[in-house]
Parts: structure tokens; sequence; C-alpha cells
């Protein structure tokens, strides 16, 4: 006896036994699970063991460990290239490091799904992946205020500040005008509350807090994905995630 289809996408996928695959799926009831795909790397129907292709999905096993025992495509392949497709690969590789595998995360799900859907359309990449990776902080609990710094006092837009992890936003003394100001600026913090994302500081100051915030979780091993953006061959215009 095995559970009724469910939303799903395989986030990672590698070679197990002669045609099978290992895969860990994003569903939509029962969030991230590890499943054996038998004959995954087999065509059968036109469903194979990728990523960015909206499936319904059955797992069965109650262990870990699951097996997948039915799959069917309910969309199209979202066909992601360039910057878009390391990108989704960026997105696949925290939601497999991050979430605990069976906790149904249906918001993270659902900012997936519309995630793909614009870097399929070819938008921005950099206000999609700054929107995600808050939305995870969020959802997993480590959230913090934009708009107060650790002490309650609100944030001041011509302020600096640097974020200390369990504490929040501490707000720096000011320097001269003549040096350059370290920290994160108020004004990006602002506007990253806001979600503005047409604004480039608020862009700037949340790929840095972004960082400074999913190190934390994420520990010492290096994201694969991350480095695909520096990688030879790859598109040479920055470090997107």
């Amino acid at each position: 006896m095995h559970s009724s289809l469910t939303p799903a996408y395989v986030l990672h996928s590698r070679p197990y036994r002669d045609t099978s695959a290992l895969v860990d799926l994003l569903t939509l009831e029962h969030g991230v699970q590890r499943a054996v795909w038998r004959g995954a790397r087999k065509t059968r129907g036109g469903v194979t063991a990728q990523p960015f292709i909206p499936l319904l999905v059955a797992v069965a096993g109650r262990g870990e460990l699951k097996t997948l025992v039915q799959a069917e495509a309910a969309g199209s392949y979202l066909a992601l290239k360039g910057d878009a497709l390391f990108s989704g690969l960026y997105l696949n590789e925290l939601l497999v490091r991050l979430l605990a595998p069976a906790d149904p995360q249906t918001l993270i799900f659902a900012a997936y799904q519309r995630a793909l859907e614009e870097l399929a359309r070819e938008e921005a990449v950099e206000p999609i992946l700054r929107q995600f990776e808050w939305l995870l902080l969020e959802v997993m609990g480590y959230g913090f205020s934009l708009t107060e710094d650790a002490r309650g006092a609100p944030v001041q837009a011509q302020a600096n500040y640097v974020w200390q992890a369990e504490e929040g936003l501490q707000k720096l003394p000011e320097t001269p005008t003549d040096q350059a100001p370290p920290g994160l600026p108020g004004a990006g913090l602002l506007a990253m509350a806001e979600q503005d994302w047409s604004s480039v500081i608020a862009l700037r100051t949340a790929k840095k807090l972004m960082r400074q915030a999913l190190a934390v979780h994420l520990g010492s091993r290096p994201l694969v994905s991350r480095q695909l953006f520096t990688s030879p061959g790859s598109i040479p215009r920055g470090d997107r995630s």
C-alpha cells in the first residue's frame, strides 16, 4: 500500500545500481524525501529523473529511504538556460541541504514553483534568488527583523549595520565621510523589508546578508551550484547566487 499521488519535483539525482537512481524529491505533501527510482535511467513514457519537470509521484516505505512506485508528468519541462539554469540548481541544492526530511512546506513548494516559472521566463535572476532565500529562512524559523535592530530601535536609512547570528542587526558607529562605510546599509535593509527588488542597494545588501545568514546553517561544505557561476564555460557575468 502506498500513498496517493502528490505534486513533486526532482531536486537531485544520482545513479543507483544498473538503471535506477537515488533521487531527492521536493513534494507538496511530504516535503523533501529521498527515494529509489527503479529504472529511472530508462525513458518510460517521457518521465525521467530530471530536475524542473512538474511531477505527480507516489512513494512507499517506512524508513528514511523510500521507493518511488509511481511517477507521472504533471506539466512541461521548464527549459532553463545560462544563469537561469545555474540559479535553478542553486535553489535545488539549498532545499536539499537545508530542509528537514519529510517536513511538509507548502509555502516553500509554491515559492519554488513560482521561482522556476520566473526563471524560465528569463527574468532577472537576482531578485528571484534573494526573495526565495529570505522566504526560506523565514519558513525555517530563522528569519529576523529588517526594520529594527537587536535592541528594538528602528533601522535608520543613513546608518550601517552588521548581522550576528541569534542576535540580529547591530548598528555600527559612524565612519568618516572619506572612508567606505562598512557592513550593511540601512537604506538597503529597509528596501529589502519592502521587497523593493528594483532597488540596486536592496539587491546588493540582500546578497551580502543572505550569504551570511545561510552560511550559519549550510556549514563549511561549499555549495557546488555556486561554483558553476564562475567555472570555465559558464556565463562570465559574476556570481549571481
